[in-house]
C-alpha cells in the first residue's frame, strides 16, 4: 500500500480512548506523532493506551520505521500545529468546541492541510462553519477501537472539496483501513445508524419478553454476526438466493423479508422497563468482568478474525496475480 509521502507528520488532537488509538495506529504506520489534549493526565493516559496496543499492533504487522519513541506530546495546540501534514481530531462531541477548534486549527496549519474529524454524529457543514479554508476539512469517522477496527467513514460537508475527500480517502486506504465514502450527510453517518436500527430491534424483542439481554446477545454474536464479520448483509443475501443468487432472493424472499419489517419495533426512546431489564441482562452476561476484561476478550477475539481476513486477502491477490 503506497502511501502519501508528503504526509510524515501527523497532529492528534484530543487523547482519549479515540485518539489514543489512532496515535498507536499511525505509529505502526511509521509516521511521527504529535499529539495534544489539555487534560491534566492526557500525556499519562495516552502512553499506557499505546503500550497497551503496541503488542496488538506488531502481531498485525508493523512497518519496517514504525516505533513508539516517534510519539511527542505537548499541551500546546500550536505547537502540536506546527509542522503537521495531517490532522486527525477527536475532542469531545460538542458543536460549539468544535466549530472553535477548527477555526483556530485552520489558522494555525499550512494550506493543502486536511483537517480530519473523528466525529461520530456531528456533520462537517456545521463543524467547518469558522474556518477560513473549509475545503479541507472532512470527517473521518473510525470504528472503535481505530488501531484495529479497519472501517472509517469518510464524508464532506458543503464546503469540502471533493480533492479533500479524494485524498483522505486515498490516505486512509494506504495505512490499511477501510474507507467508505458517504455521499450524503447523515445524522451518526452509517454504520451508527446500521448498529441503532438493531439495537432498536433489540430493545423491542426485550420490552415485550420475546427475549432477554442475554440471549439477544447470543442470537446476534453466534448468528448473523460471524457471517457479518465476513461478508456484508447484500452479499449474504446474494448466497442466500442459492444457485439464483441476488435475483432470485428479490423474486422469491425480499417479499417475506418485507411482511417482517411491518412487525419490527418502531420506538423513538428507550422506555423505563427496556433500560432496566437490559441493564440486569448485561451484568448478568458481564458476570463481574471489568471494562478492561472485556476489552481485552474483544480485541482477542478481533485480533484472530482480523488476521483471517488479511490472509484471506493476501492470497486472493496472489491468486489475482497470477
Amino acid at each position: 500500500m503506497a502511501q502519501d509521502t508528503s504526509i510524515r507528520r501527523i497532529a492528534v488532537v484530543g487523547t482519549g480512548v479515540i485518539g489514543a488509538s489512532w496515535a498507536a495506529l499511525f505509529l505502526a504506520r511509521g509516521f511521527e506523532v504529535v499529539a495534544t489534549d489539555p487534560g491534566p493526565r492526557a500525556e499519562e493516559s495516552l502512553h499506557r493506551v499505546v503500550d497497551l496496543a503496541w503488542g496488538e499492533l506488531s502481531s498485525l504487522g508493523l512497518s519496517p520505521d514504525a516505533s513508539p519513541r516517534k510519539l511527542e506530546f505537548t499541551p500546546d495546540l500550536q505547537r502540536a500545529m506546527s509542522g503537521a501534514d495531517f490532522v486527525q481530531e477527536n475532542a469531545p462531541e460538542r458543536r460549539d468546541l468544535k466549530e472553535k477548534l477548527y477555526a483556530d486549527i485552520d489558522r494555525m496549519t499550512r494550506e493543502g492541510v486536511i483537517i480530519a474529524s473523528s466525529s461520530s454524529g456531528l456533520t462537517m457543514t456545521s463543524i467547518q462553519v469558522a474556518c477560513r479554508r473549509p475545503e479541507r476539512c472532512v470527517i473521518g469517522h473510525p470504528f472503535n477501537p481505530p488501531h484495529l477496527m479497519p472501517l472509517v467513514e469518510v464524508v464532506g460537508g458543503e464546503k469540502t472539496s471533493a480533492e479533500t475527500i479524494e485524498r483522505a480517502i486515498a490516505f486512509y486506504r494506504s495505512i490499511g483501513k477501510k474507507p467508505i465514502r458517504l455521499h450524503k450527510e447523515v445524522v451518526g453517518h452509517v454504520a451508527n445508524r446500521l448498529q441503532a436500527a438493531l439495537i432498536r430491534e433489540v430493545v423491542n424483542l426485550v420490552e415485550k419478553g420475546v427475549v432477554n439481554a442475554e440471549d439477544a446477545d447470543t442470537a446476534v454474536c453466534w448468528g448473523p454476526g460471524l457471517r457479518w464479520a465476513v461478508m456484508g448483509p447484500n452479499l449474504l443475501a446474494h448466497l442466500a438466493g442459492g444457485e439464483g443468487g441476488i435475483q432470485h432472493f428479490m423474486e422469491h424472499l425480499a417479499g417475506p423479508m418485507a411482511m417482517w419489517w411491518k412487525d419490527l419495533g418502531t420506538q423513538t426512546e428507550f422506555s423505563p422497563e427496556a433500560k432496566r431489564a437490559i441493564v440486569e441482562g448485561v451484568q448478568r452476561e458481564a458476570a463481574g468482568r471489568s471494562i478492561d476484561e472485556l476489552e481485552k476478550e474483544r480485541d482477542e477475539v478481533l485480533l484472530g478474525i482480523l488476521r483471517l481476513r488479511l490472509r484471506e486477502a493476501s492470497e486472493r491477490g496472489k491468486a489475482g496475480a497470477k
